[in-house]
C-alpha cells in the first residue's frame, strides 16, 4: 500500500486531490468487463465539474495502475498452485484453474482430454467424429478449423501476408518465414546424435537419419528396389516409364531426365570430371568423390546400432548388417540363390546369360569377371 501511495505521489498526485481520486476508484467495479465510466460517478456539484489541477485526465483509471506497470515490468504475481504457471492478472489465473479443477464439467467422452469451456470441447470433438465443416469454395477442400480455412484460401488468392524484413521474400505462412529466417541466422535447430552434423530443415534431418539407420522406406512395386527419398523413387519410376524420352544413343539405355543421361554417358566417353586433391583419382560423379574423401579423413559416418561397428560407405553397412540377421536381400531370379551385394548378384547373373564383359587385349580372351581377367593377362607377362 505504502509503495502504491508513493508511486501516485510520483504521478503529480497531492493529498488533497487523493481524496477524489479515493472517491473515484471507489466506484469503479474491479471485475474484468465491468469498468464504469468515471464521469458517471463524480458529484454533481459546479465546482467539482471542474478538472482538478494536477490530476492527469489521460489516467483516469487509477485502479488499472498496477496491472499496468506490472505487465511492463513483466511481473507474474499470481501463480498456479498446481502446476506452477504464472500470471500477471488474477482472473487469468482463475480461469487457467478451472482446466486442473475436478469438477471440470467439459470432458471428452472418447479421450477424456478436459477444457475450460464447452468451445474447445466442441471443436476437440471434430478430431475424432471428423467433423469438417468450413469448406472451400474454390476447390472444396474441408477444415476443422475456420482458421485453418482463412489460412488456405491464401493459396487461391496468392496473399502472402508474411514477409522478411532481412530479404523482403514473402511467404503465405507464418511458419514459412519462421523456416525461412534460418538462412539469415544461420540457425540450425536438429543435430544428428550418431555424427553432430546440424540441420537447418526438419526434412533433411530425417533423411540424414536414414543413412545411418539404413533405412529405405519408399519401395518400387515394379522392381523392389528401395529409397531413402521419395523424389528418388518418383525419379526411379520415370525409368520404367513408356514415355521416356531421353535416350543413349551407345547402348540404347534410356532415362527420365537430361542430366541423369549425360552423367551416363560419361561411362561410354570415359569423362571422369570430378577428381580428388589428395590423390588424384576421379570419378564420374560428385557423391563419388565425396565418399572416396573419406578414405583420407578417416571419417565413418555409418554406425551399426547391434554392435557400433562403423563404416565410410552405406552399402558397407547394409552388407554389415546382414551377418547379424543372416539376411541377402539381393535374390537371382534364376537359380533363387541369395547375395549380401548387389555386385555379387550381377556377377553371378553372368553364370545364366553366358555375357563375358571384360576381354584380353592380347589374345581377344573374354572372362565374366575383372579377377578371372587379370589372372589371365599373368600368363602374357610371366
Amino acid at each position: 500500500m505504502l509503495e502504491n501511495s508513493r508511486n501516485l505521489l510520483s504521478l503529480g498526485f497531492n493529498g488533497q486531490e487523493n481524496k477524489k481520486c479515493k472517491e473515484e476508484r471507489q466506484a469503479i467495479h474491479l471485475k474484468r468487463g465491468e469498468r464504469k465510466f468515471v464521469d458517471q460517478m463524480q458529484p454533481k456539484s459546479d465546482e467539482t465539474k471542474q478538472p482538478q489541477s494536477g490530476i492527469k485526465r489521460s489516467l483516469p483509471l487509477v485502479s488499472w495502475l498496477p496491472n499496468h506497470t506490472m505487465i511492463d515490468r513483466g511481473e507474474r504475481p499470481y501463480k498456479s498452485m498446481e502446476c506452477g504457471k504464472k500470471f500477471n492478472k488474477s482472473d487469468h489465473l482463475i480461469s487457467h484453474k478451472k482446466s486442473h479443477s475436478e469438477e471440470e464439467r467439459n470432458t471428452c467422452r472418447v479421450c477424456g482430454k478436459t477444457f475450460c469451456d464447452k468451445y474447445y470441447l466442441i471443436r476437440h470433438h471434430r478430431i475424432h467424429t471428423g467433423e469438417r465443416p468450413y469448406k472451400c469454395m474454390e476447390c472444396g477442400k474441408t477444415f476443422t478449423r475456420s482458421s485453418h480455412l482463412n489460412t488456405h484460401r491464401r493459396i487461391h488468392t496468392g496473399e502472402k501476408p508474411y514477409q522478411c524484413m532481412d530479404c523482403g521474400k514473402t511467404f503465405t505462412y507464418s511458419g514459412q518465414l519462421n523456416i525461412h529466417r534460418r538462412i539469415h541466422t544461420g540457425e540450425k535447430p536438429y543435430q544428428c546424435t550418431e555424427c553432430d552434423e546440424t540441420f537447418c530443415y526438419y526434412k533433411t534431418f530425417i533423411i540424414h537419419q536414414r543413412n545411418h539407420r539404413g533405412e529405405r522406406p519408399y519401395k518400387s512395386m515394379e522392381f523392389g528396389k528401395r529409397f531413402n527419398k521419395s523424389d528418388h523413387l518418383l525419379s526411379h519410376k520415370k525409368s520404367h516409364s513408356e514415355q521416356k524420352q531421353n535416350t543413349c544413343r551407345e547402348c540404347g539405355k534410356t532415362f527420365c531426365d537430361n542430366h541423369s543421361l549425360r552423367r551416363h554417358e560419361r561411362i561410354h566417353t570415359g569423362e571422369r570430371p570430378y577428381q580428388c586433391m589428395e590423390c588424384g583419382k576421379t570419378f564420374t560423379r560428385s557423391c563419388n568423390l565425396k565418399a572416396h574423401k573419406r578414405i583420407h579423413t578417416g571419417e565413418k559416418p555409418y554406425q551399426c546400432m547391434e554392435c557400433g561397428k562403423s563404416f565410410n560407405y552405406r552399402s558397407y553397412l547394409n552388407a554389415h548388417k546382414s551377418s547379424h540377421t543372416g539376411e541377402k536381400p539381393y535374390k537371382c531370379v534364376e537359380c533363387g540363390r541369395g547375395f549380401i551385394w548387389n555386385s555379387a548378384l550381377i556377377t553371378h547373373k553372368r553364370i545364366h546369360t553366358g555375357e563375358k564383359p571384360y576381354q584380353c587385349m592380347e589374345c581377344g580372351k573374354r572372362f565374366a569377371r575383372s579377377n578371372g581377367l587379370n589372372s589371365h593377362k599373368r600368363s602374357h607377362t610371366g
